[in-house]
């Protein structure tokens, strides 16, 4: 035999003794109690990270949602923990452990991604109905990416157990039942335990995990203060449960009052004696209608509902004033702005939005915050001056209840046609069921009122699409239809704010390249300035057809544009953006050719505008039945935020920080903030029961 052919022998015998070795070595076996310090950092890891990541302030970083979220850990864990002890087979055993350390990883990471998307936290709901969430992957991606390492660092314990996979394998067969059964009664006595006692843990006031446990269910509030596990087991709990009364309504403690605000008056020429203009007489009568809220009380099994009769035969009307019925008659155009905000109009680069703006009535305390459902709830703030309930798709689920008190019903009421139109998905959060219940004919990509495609809007489909073009192809239906009430959700503002992944924005570089800002605030502003060319082109077709002067123009945002980082808006801002509230502020227009410009400083919110446009139309209604107020009146204000934080005209909460803060020179007593506290929580409730028990029906059946 050759040296060659020895040397390849031997080498071949040294590779099969070491692979026999090999396999002949035995695994050396991880005991079973192991799987429970990793089936408890499987939950709270993600917990925590979660709840550090996407804490607001100071009071969401350190509160009872930290103890909380790793004690709930614990109980999950013992509890899965002692099920493996009791199964007998080891492959069943550790696949049972993988789901439940899985699950945990797959929920906070989810959340974490579309925390990042959409500034809230996905429902029970949503994720039953939200199929064409799907439409929006390429910017999901995105998220992911920018979360990777967050993400990866949450799945270190499936990770983990992923690596001990063979040695937990190689323990041994046999069921422990005893120990289980042990584990298990532990796990749901601390269960117990920590539900009977949540009041350790912050107190029973508004917004504390026991509050949220027992009374509301604000999903960002819940996850941060409870831990996700347990706002879910809740959420879901709530979806299968169908009608149940949250939230409590306090009734016979009002707000304490405060002095009136000295107003500035205004300057007028002098006049010499005995030329005085006569001043009309301005009715100031209460703006109610006849409502026998005593009979209703009286007649009313229903405790839920006897609650909100008595809330609102409680409540102080508004009375009418020298702006009521200033439009009556006129047409009325209403327009949710995605994602705007004022802070990038100005009158060079934006003169349509700046006319509007100061040439009518220039809000400067306006409020828009985000709301759970994110774009579908701020139409529904808007549209029905009532709160979103949490959780759920609020406008969705009033699509087959009555709606009185919108403009369009009001409207029509008196002959007004009215249209609504959209340039996406036509089905969207069921535009088509809800704005049609609205006594709208509606329009969007796909679809029209009668479902057929063909007569959806003839729009080109990019990302997002134009509402340029939507305005193009939709004025010829209501101009020259007077009287008319349109209505327009725009879309070209949506995120992502990027010239590589927003059409938009690409379409319109020209106009941006030379801002002095970063790309993605230059992307923001470039596609804001659809709406700028398509509301040019709307009112050139009103003056076209001879009826700009008498049209009256609506227009607030849904939310602020949260596809900007908070140094991103800190740019368009010129300072570092204060998180609670200013972020928030936006503006609000109602303008109409002709008029005297006017500003108005009351805090206000988009709760407010429909109570304020019935009194500016001269309409019939009842003011004690809006969550909001006519910011004409002389009705206190209150501008109401979904963390429980609110402003008034004489201080202002700050939930993120637990600070109340004065805004005048009055003295503001504890009994006067809690006042305010009681009167939003009121709100809210009732606002629910609204929703949940279709109340107009009952109201005005």
């Amino acid at each position: 035999m050759s040296v060659e052919k020895e040397k390849e022998r031997d080498a071949m015998s040294r590779y099969t003794k070491r692979n026999l070795r090999k396999r002949n070595r035995k695994i050396r076996p991880l005991s079973l109690w192991w799987m429970l310090p990793i089936l408890i950092l499987a939950g709270a890891i993600p917990e925590l990270l979660l709840h550090f990541l996407t804490a607001k302030g100071p009071t969401d970083v350190w509160n009872g949602g930290v103890p909380l979220s790793f004690l709930f850990s614990v109980v999950n864990g013992g509890f899965l923990f002692g099920i493996c002890l009791a199964i007998p087979r080891q492959k069943l055993r550790y696949w049972i452990s993988f789901a439940g350390a899985l699950l945990p990883f797959l929920f906070c990471g989810a959340q974490l991604v579309y925390y990042s998307l959409f500034d809230t936290f996905f429902s029970a709901f949503s994720m039953a109905n939200g199929g064409q969430v799907l439409e929006f992957w390429k910017i999901a991606l995105q998220a992911i990416g920018k979360n990777f390492f967050w993400i990866l660092l949450q799945a270190t314990p499936l990770i983990s157990l992923c690596v001990l996979k063979k040695r937990f394998y190689a323990a041994p067969a046999g069921s422990q039942w005893q120990r289980g059964l042990l584990s298990v009664a532990a796990s749901v006595m601390l269960q117990l335990l920590l539900i009977w006692n949540l009041s350790w843990f912050g107190g029973t006031a508004v917004t504390t995990p026991y509050d949220l446990y027992h009374n509301n269910m604000d999903s960002y509030l819940s996850v941060n203060r409870l831990g996700l596990n347990t706002a879910m087991r809740l959420d879901i709990t709530h979806l299968l449960g169908g009608k149940q009364v949250q939230g409590s309504i306090s009734l016979g403690n009002p707000t304490p009052t405060m002095p009136p605000i000295p107003t500035q008056p205004a300057e007028t020429q002098p006049t010499q004696p005995g030329t005085e203009p006569e001043k009309p007489t301005v009715d100031t009568s209460p703006n109610v209608l006849d409502i026998d809220f005593d009979a209703l009380i009286a007649g009313e099994s229903n405790d839920a509902i006897r609650e909100v009769h008595q809330f609102f035969q409680s409540r102080q009307p508004s009375n009418k004033n020298e702006k009521t019925g200033m439009f009556e008659g006129c047409n009325l155009i209403m327009i949710t702005a995605e994602a705007f905000s004022p802070v990038f109009v100005t009158e060079e680069r934006t003169p349509t939005l700046y006319k509007l703006m100061h040439e009518g009535f220039n809000f400067t305390n306006y409020y828009v915050p985000t709301w759970g459902a994110s774009t579908t709830d701020g139409e529904y703030c808007f549209l029905t001056g009532t709160i979103p309930k949490p959780n759920v798709w609020s406008f969705r689920e009033s699509a087959d209840n009555a709606m009185p008190l919108t403009m369009s019903m009001q409207l029509k009421e008196r002959g007004y046609n009215a249209f609504a139109y959209h340039g996406h998905t036509y089905t969207y959060y069921k535009r088509n069921e809800y704005l049609t219940n609205l006594g709208f004919y509606y329009r969007g990509y796909g679809g029209s009122s009668d479902g057929k495609k063909v007569n959806g809007l003839p729009i080109q489909y990019t990302w997002p699409e134009s509402d340029l073009e939507v305005v193009d192809v939709t004025t010829g239906d209501f101009v020259g239809k007077s009287p008319f009430v349109a209505y327009y959700m725009s879309i070209s503002g949506h995120r992502n704010f990027a010239f590589d992944g927003n059409q938009i924005s690409r379409k319109n570089l020209e106009y941006v390249k030379n801002e002095p800002y970063s790309e993605e605030v230059k992307a923001y502003i470039a596609c804001q300035l659809e709406l700028e060319f398509s509301l040019t082109l709307l009112m050139e077709r009103l003056e076209e057809a001879g009826q700009l002067e008498n049209t009256v123009i609506v227009l607030t945002a849904d939310h602020y544009p949260y596809g900007l980082t908070d140094a991103q808006y800190s740019e368009l801002l010129g300072h570092p953006v204060e998180t609670n509230f200013e972020r928030h502020k936006n503006a609000c227009i109602i303008y109409k050719p002709g008029m005297t410009p006017e500003t108005i400083d009351k805090p206000a919110s988009h709760f407010d505008i429909l109570p304020t446009l019935s009194n500016l139309f001269g309409l019939e209604f009842d003011s004690r039945l809006y969550m909001g107020r006519d910011v004409f009146s002389e009705a206190a204000g209150l501008v109401v935020f979904p963390n429980y934080s609110w402003i008034t005209d004489y201080a202002s909460y700050n939930a993120g920080t637990g600070k109340v803060e004065n805004r005048t020179s009055y003295e503001v007593t504890e009994e006067y903030v809690e006042g305010v506290q009681r009167d939003m929580t009121n709100r809210f409730a009732v606002s629910m029961r609204i929703l949940d028990y279709d109340y107009w029906a009952i109201l005005f059946e």
